[in-house]
C-alpha cells in the first residue's frame, strides 16, 4: 500500500512573486460561489446552528459574501430566516406584511414583533390599502383598541415601477419613511422603506440577486423532508441550496442531489463534504453546481479522531480542485481556516471561496446567548455532529431521547465549546478581506484566478513554522 504525504495550511507557504500592485485597493476579490452565482468577496458563513441564521446572513451579504442558514430548524422557521434576509435589503418589498383594520393594537404589536418590522400596511377585506400603522401610531395606544382607530388613513403611495430616485423624492417631500406601492385599483403591490434605500447606499459591495435583494443560501439534509424543505426554501427566495452531511461521497448524498435537481432543475445546488477527486467527480456527475471540501478539518470536528478518516485540508483542496477545474465547477474550502493567510492558501490551491465557522462563532451576529465566566464573555460554538447538536436535531424532529436513553448510542464526531465573544462579524470580515488582498499582492495577482495561476507553494519544517510566528519577543 502506497502512503502519500498530506499537507495542511501550516505545512506550506506561498512563495512571494514580482508585484506591480501599489495599493491593496487595486485587487479584486470577486469570485464564483457556484456555476451561476458570483460573490464580491470569497467568504461564506457556515451552515451551523451556532453560526448562521438571518442576522449573520444579512451581515455576510452586506459585506459581499453569503451566509448559509443551518437546517436544524423546522421548515417554516428556516424559510422564515431566509425571508428575513431577503426583506432586509429589498429596494421594493414585493409582499409587505399586512394586517386587517379590525385587529387589536395588541395583536398588531405582536405581529410586528414576530416579523421583525416597525410598521404594517392595513389591508381591507378586498386586499386594497386602507391605511398604515407605524411605531408612532402604536406608541402609548390602548392595546385593546382597534387598528382602524389608530392607523394613518391618508397614505402617500406610488405606482408599480417607481424608481429609487422618485421614491426618495416622495418620501422627502412628505416626510415619510414608508411608501406603499399600489396599482390603479388600490391593490397593494409592494412597499419601499427609507431604510432599504439607505442600506443600498451604505453597502455598495453587497452581494445581491437580480431584484437587488441580499443573496442567501440554506442547507438541507438527505433524509425525510428534504424535498419539502427545498421547495419551501426556494419559495422563500433562497438563492442556493446546500446538501450537507459529514460524508458527502456517499449514495445518500448522491441520491439526494439527483432528486433535488430532478424536482428543481433550475436551482443552484452545492453538495459536500468530500475530500477526494473521486468524490468531486461523482457529485459533479450527479448535477451539483459547486462542491464543498473538508473532512475532519474544523476546529470542533473530531471525525479524524473517531473514525481515523480524513485528508489534510490543503491536499484535499488541491486534489478536488483538479477535478472541478476540468468541469468548470467552483470549489468551497470548508474547515481549517484560522487566519487570513489560511484563506489565501486555500484560494491559491484552487478554491473559489472559503467557508468560515470557528472564525465567526462568538460574534454578535451568531445565534446564542452571551455567557460570562470569570469576568470574560463567551458564546457556545459546537460541531453539528456533537452530542448536544445531535440530540437537539432529534428534538426538532420530534424524536428526542427518553430520560432513560443510553447516551452511548450516540457516537459524536464533534465537540461543544465556548469561544470568546468577538464583537461584530463586520470587523472580522474586513480583516480577512484586507489580509487576502495583501496575499494577492504578494503573489503578484490582481484577482483570485490570477493568484491561482501564479501560486507556488513551498513546504516548511517545524522550525520554519516557528520562524513564521512572533518569536524571541514578549508580545504586548
Amino acid at each position: 500500500m502506497e502512503i502519500r504525504d498530506g499537507l495542511t495550511f501550516d505545512d506550506v507557504l506561498l512563495v512571494p512573486k514580482y508585484s506591480d500592485i501599489s495599493s491593496r485597493s487595486q485587487t479584486d476579490l470577486g469570485t464564483r460561489l457556484s456555476r451561476n452565482i458570483r460573490l464580491n468577496i470569497p467568504f461564506v458563513s457556515a451552515n451551523m446552528d451556532t453560526v448562521t441564521e438571518s442576522s449573520m446572513a444579512v451581515a455576510m451579504a452586506r459585506a459581499g459574501g453569503i451566509g448559509i442558514i443551518h437546517r436544524f430548524l423546522t421548515i417554516a422557521e428556516q424559510a422564515g430566516e431566509v425571508l428575513k434576509v431577503k426583506r432586509s435589503g429589498s429596494v421594493v418589498i414585493e409582499s409587505p406584511y399586512t394586517i386587517p383594520p379590525d385587529r387589536t393594537v395588541g395583536g398588531a404589536l405582536a405581529y410586528a414583533a414576530e416579523k421583525g418590522v416597525s410598521g404594517l400596511l392595513v389591508a381591507g377585506p378586498d386586499g386594497r390599502l386602507a391605511g398604515i400603522i407605524t411605531e408612532r401610531d402604536l406608541l402609548f395606544a390602548d392595546h385593546a383598541g382597534r387598528v382602524a382607530d389608530v392607523m394613518t388613513r391618508d397614505v402617500v403611495t406610488a405606482r408599480p415601477g417607481v424608481s429609487a430616485e422618485e421614491a426618495k423624492r416622495l418620501m422627502h417631500e412628505h416626510r415619510i419613511e414608508k411608501l406603499p406601492i399600489t396599482d390603479g385599483t388600490g391593490q397593494i403591490r409592494g412597499l419601499v422603506t427609507s431604510k432599504d434605500i439607505t442600506n443600498a447606499a451604505d453597502y455598495p459591495d453587497a452581494s445581491k440577486d437580480g431584484k437587488g435583494r441580499p443573496l442567501v443560501g440554506a442547507a438541507v439534509g438527505v433524509r425525510g423532508d428534504f424535498l419539502e424543505r427545498s421547495e419551501a426554501l426556494l419559495g422563500a427566495g433562497a438563492d442556493v441550496l446546500v446538501v450537507d452531511i459529514a460524508h458527502g461521497h456517499s449514495e445518500n448524498e448522491l441520491g439526494t442531489v439527483r432528486s433535488i435537481k430532478k424536482a428543481f432543475p433550475d436551482c443552484e445546488l452545492i453538495a459536500g463534504n468530500i475530500a477526494t477527486a473521486a468524490g468531486a467527480e461523482d457529485l459533479i456527475r450527479a448535477g451539483v453546481d459547486a462542491v464543498k471540501v473538508g473532512v475532519g478539518s474544523g476546529s470542533i470536528c473530531i471525525t479524524r479522531v473517531v473514525t481515523g478518516s480524513g485528508v489534510p485540508q490543503l491536499t484535499a483542496v488541491m486534489d478536488c480542485a483538479a477535478a472541478c477545474r476540468d468541469h468548470g465547477v467552483p470549489l468551497i474550502s470548508d474547515g481549517g481556516t484560522r487566519t487570513s493567510g489560511d484563506a489565501t492558501k486555500a484560494l491559491a490551491a484552487g478554491a473559489s471561496s472559503v467557508m468560515l465557522g470557528g472564525m465567526l462563532g462568538g460574534t454578535d451576529e451568531s445565534p446564542g446567548t452571551v455567557l460570562t465566566k470569570n469576568g470574560k464573555r463567551f458564546k457556545v460554538y459546537r460541531g453539528m455532529a456533537s452530542l448536544a447538536a445531535s440530540i437537539g436535531r432529534k428534538a426538532k424532529e420530534g424524536a428526542a431521547p427518553p430520560p432513560d436513553a443510553d447516551l452511548n448510542d450516540y457516537v459524536a464526531e464533534g465537540v461543544e465549546a465556548m469561544v470568546p465573544h468577538k464583537g461584530s462579524v463586520t470587523d472580522i470580515i474586513k480583516q480577512l478581506a484586507g489580509g487576502l488582498r495583501s496575499g494577492l499582492s504578494y503573489c503578484g495577482a490582481h484577482t483570485i484566478p490570477q493568484m491561482q495561476e501564479n501560486a507556488e507553494f513551498i513546504k516548511m519544517s517545524r522550525a520554519g513554522f516557528a520562524e513564521s510566528q512572533p518569536h524571541d519577543v514578549s508580545v504586548v
